[in-house]
C-alpha cells in the first residue's frame, strides 16, 4: 500500500532538486550558521532560535544527520552531552549558503517588498 504521503511529483535527478530536498525546512540553514559559528549544544540551538519549538529543531538536526552535512557527538559522561558539528560535505555546503545570503544582502530592499506584500 502506498504512503498516504508519498511523493506526487517525482523528483528530477539533478542537483538543484537535491540540494532543496536537502536544504527544505525552515531552521535548517539557520541551525547550519549557527553550528559553523561554534553554537553546537542542542540547548545553545534552541534559545538562538526561539522562533522554532525544540521538536522541530530536533527534526531537522536529524534530518541534516542523514543528510551527512553535520555529525552528532555524545559524550559518555555521568550526565551526557551532545554536540553538534559540520562534517567536510556541510562545509562545503556554506560556500553556497554564503553566496546565497550574499544575494539576499544585496537584494534586501525588494525581497522585503516582495515577502511583505
Amino acid at each position: 500500500m502506498a504512503n498516504a504521503y508519498e511523493r506526487k511529483i517525482p523528483m528530477l535527478d539533478c542537483g538543484h532538486d537535491y540540494i532543496r530536498q536537502v536544504l527544505h525546512g525552515r531552521w535548517k540553514i539557520a541551525l547550519l550558521l549557527r553550528i559553523r559559528k561554534g553554537i553546537v549544544r542542542p540547548g545553545e540551538l534552541a534559545r538562538s532560535i526561539p522562533q522554532a519549538t525544540r521538536r522541530v529543531l530536533d527534526a531537522q538536526l536529524a534530518e541534516l544527520i542523514r543528510h551527512g552535512l553535520i555529525s552528532k557527538l555524545v559524550y559518555d559522561e555521568h550526565v551526557p552531552r551532545v554536540e553538534y558539528h559540520l562534517t567536510d560535505l556541510g562545509m562545503s555546503l556554506m560556500t553556497v549558503v554564503d553566496v546565497m545570503g550574499k544575494w539576499g544582502t544585496e537584494n534586501l530592499n525588494e525581497l522585503r517588498k516582495l515577502v511583505n506584500s
